[in-house]
């Protein structure tokens, strides 16, 4: 047990990095509210161009969206990281990681967007219409609203399953939560950094699981 104890929960070692994980942890705090906002709003914002139906502009959509699904994402990071300089374009380790979420997050976003947007009864767009609406206004204003109603659950797991992916960071020299705590683990030889890690990511991330639980539970239809 003494052991275990110096191993895993060493006292002189979590104090002498605490600080530096803590920065760790605001950092991917801050880069997940990035994620989640942007990655959202681009995927909502291009399920709602999809409604149109111009052919070319869809086809770009679903091609889009299709590639940055079917791709890990730490191959996309470590091909932005890497090879882009070759061409010109440097960006820093923080941006790669933030735009290759935010790019995955939003293809996803897209996905379920659209799936909500086409679930819409065809009466709604009827009446909305009826009513004198344009097709952009009954879109924003009446279609997707309940589009959004239907799919929080799911929208909601799978920006929580992005934000997760933050800890990626760490092959690329991100000092988020695990950048910092694997930097100290090899300072200190010892094991006890990595166990304060993931007790920030349980601090940080156990409120949205259950969150995401109450959401489910809020939004599902009845005997769905």
């Amino acid at each position: 047990m003494d052991r275990f104890l110096d191993t895993f929960f060493n006292m002189a070692v979590l104090g002498r990095y605490a600080p530096a994980i803590l920065d760790g942890a605001l950092i991917t705090v801050v880069l997940s509210l990035l994620i989640v906002s942007t990655g959202i709003a681009l995927g909502a914002g291009l399920a709602c161009l999809r409604a149109y139906r111009i052919g070319p502009v869809s086809f770009a959509i679903v091609i889009f969206a299709d590639v940055w699904r079917a791709l890990p994402p730490l191959v996309l990071i470590l091909l932005a990281f890497f090879g882009l300089p070759n061409v010109g374009v440097v960006l820093s380790s923080f941006m790669v990681l933030y735009l290759v979420l935010m790019l995955v997050l939003a293809a996803f976003a897209e996905e379920i967007v659209w799936a909500g947007i086409t679930a819409t009864p065809k009466g709604q767009w009827e009446a909305a219409r009826s009513t004198g609406l344009s097709f952009t206004r009954a879109l924003v204003f009446v279609v997707l609203p309940q589009a959004v109603r239907m799919v929080i659950p799911p929208l909601t797991n799978r920006a929580i399953a992005i934000t997760k992916m933050t800890a990626l960071g760490m092959v690329i020299g991100v000092p988020d939560i695990l950048g910092q705590a694997t930097t100290a683990q090899s300072f200190s030889a010892n094991a006890s950094p990595l166990t304060l890690a993931a007790i920030a990511y349980v601090i940080l991330f156990l409120p949205l699981v259950i969150a995401s639980r109450w959401l489910e539970a809020r939004f599902t239809p009845p005997g769905a």
